[in-house]
């Protein structure tokens, strides 16, 4: 019973959010400073590959803060494993660690497969405007 009222609930909320978001339409789609007039197609066009920009970031950031999760997770895993053997089979742990990995290094795939398939005018969704944390070589 107490969660048919959650569900209903939860429709009556979803239901007022998708309703209220038609009113903000105009504005996501505003024009920019394009020539583009302001109901045009060119400045949704516009508008929308700017979003992809702003959509890359945030990939990158989940994957970032994923990846950290991930890690994190290993790490209190293994030590549960070297308490209770038994409990927490070893495989738990090291799944979670290579996954941790590839989510850590997930941007930096990403840029390489963009430029790999785009080459170098492949700039609208890659992951160029992020902030970098320094560049890596290998002879330091």
């Amino acid at each position: 019973m107490v969660t048919q009222r959650v569900e209903n609930w939860m429709k009556i909320v979803l239901s007022i959010a998708a309703v209220s978001s038609l009113f903000f339409m105009d504005s996501a789609f505003a024009a920019s400073g394009s020539d583009a007039p302001s109901g045009s197609i060119g400045a949704l066009a516009e508008n929308v590959v700017e979003s992809f920009s702003s959509l890359a970031k945030l990939i990158t950031a989940g994957a970032y803060v994923a990846g950290m999760g991930f890690v994190l997770g290993a790490i209190f895993k293994f030590k549960a494993h070297k308490d209770n053997p038994t409990q927490i089979p070893i495989g738990t742990p090291i799944a979670l660690l290579f996954i941790g990995a590839a989510m850590l290094f997930l941007p930096n795939v990403m840029t390489t497969a963009g430029t790999t398939v785009f080459t170098s005018s492949g700039e609208v969704g890659s992951v160029s405007g992020t902030d970098s944390f320094g560049t890596f070589s290998a002879g330091s």
